[in-house]
């Protein structure tokens, strides 16, 4: 099976997604990434941004974040510990990646949040963190370029 070179160039950007999925709660670095995708480190950081939109740095703390959601909703560990679990060295740095990530501080957010009686994929999918632009804005962004 031939592929063109946007499918293998999205097929080895994935397996890196793939590897910072599994591993988010270890140290990762950028030429790991970019020697599973077979890229430079500097080639890799451009190429998974065109690909997804944002930044792998930027990735893997949502997906921390996304995580530590859960762990804040489901269990009554202490935020420092969740924000250890999750791959966070400092509890400064987790605390403002988790507000900026989804708005208010985690300690707010296990206050606010309510159990729910749905598979917890549900609950993943639905509380996902998103990218706070919307798509009009990213148009008019790529507009102006």
């Amino acid at each position: 099976m031939d592929l063109t070179a946007q499918e293998d160039t999205n097929r080895r950007m994935l397996r890196a997604r793939d590897e910072m999925d599994r591993r988010y709660a270890e140290p990762l670095d950028v030429p790991a990434l970019a020697a599973i995708a077979h890229l430079s480190a500097s080639r890799f950081g451009r190429v998974f941004k065109e690909v997804y939109g944002e930044t792998p740095h930027r990735y893997l703390q949502r997906r921390r974040v996304e995580r530590a959601m859960a762990l804040l909703r489901q269990t009554e560990r202490p935020v420092t510990q969740v924000a250890w679990d999750v791959g966070f060295a400092s509890l400064g740095t987790f605390s403002r990646t988790f507000s900026a990530v989804v708005g208010c501080s985690p300690s707010e957010f296990r206050a606010q949040a309510e159990p729910v009686d749905v598979p917890t994929c549900f609950v993943a999918a639905w509380t996902r963190p998103r990218e706070r632009t919307t798509f009009s804005e990213k148009q008019d962004g790529a507009a102006a370029d």
